[in-house]
């Protein structure tokens, strides 16, 4: 079996067979939660700079939810991350307690929680018959981790994480 859990960064083989199993939105969003960690000092891209990216590169996950309001409350609360709220995460690592931490062989740059979400990500595309993951497979990757800082923002924001876990259960994003 592949190592799937091969997307630490930069360039070069890992990075290239990534991206050819996500869609050119969600290796955009990637790029962009690897930006914000770097950016914000933090050690590695966790589930919260991931629902950052998704916010604000896909329409169709801004849709998922119950409106303007929602999501406008969502960004306000993760660009707060480094100057209010979300700054007991900084120089922690993200471990959910949803997959074992990994202490070896781990995926560089990356929290073991962010890791499972792209995993679970490239899990619900195969499962639809996509060749890539999409931006909608990630958020429901997201969204499945209960433990997770971005569920964990999702209900700062008031965010039936139950309903929208339904609601993306119903869509299939397509893909190529």
């Amino acid at each position: 079996m592949q190592n799937r859990t091969a997307y630490s960064g930069g360039v070069g083989p890992a990075q290239e067979e990534l991206d050819s199993r996500l869609t050119v939105e969600l290796a955009t969003v990637v790029s962009a939660a690897r930006r914000r960690a770097t950016r914000d000092g933090d050690r590695q891209v966790d589930t919260a700079h991931l629902l950052h990216g998704l916010l604000e590169a896909d329409p169709a996950v801004r849709a998922a939810f119950d409106g303007s309001p929602q999501v406008a409350r969502l960004l306000g609360y993760l660009v707060q991350r480094s100057i209010g709220y979300g700054l007991q995460w900084h120089g922690t690592i993200e471990d959910s307690g949803a997959v074992p931490t990994v202490t070896e062989g781990g995926v560089p740059g990356w929290s073991p929680a962010a890791a499972a979400a792209m995993d679970g990500a490239l899990d619900r595309a195969h499962a639809g018959y996509a060749t890539r993951a999409g931006c909608l497979d990630l958020l429901a990757a997201l969204v499945d981790d209960p433990e997770s800082r971005a569920v964990e923002v999702l209900r700062r924001a008031s965010v039936d994480t139950a309903r929208l876990a339904a609601r993306l259960d119903g869509e299939r994003p397509g893909g190529d």
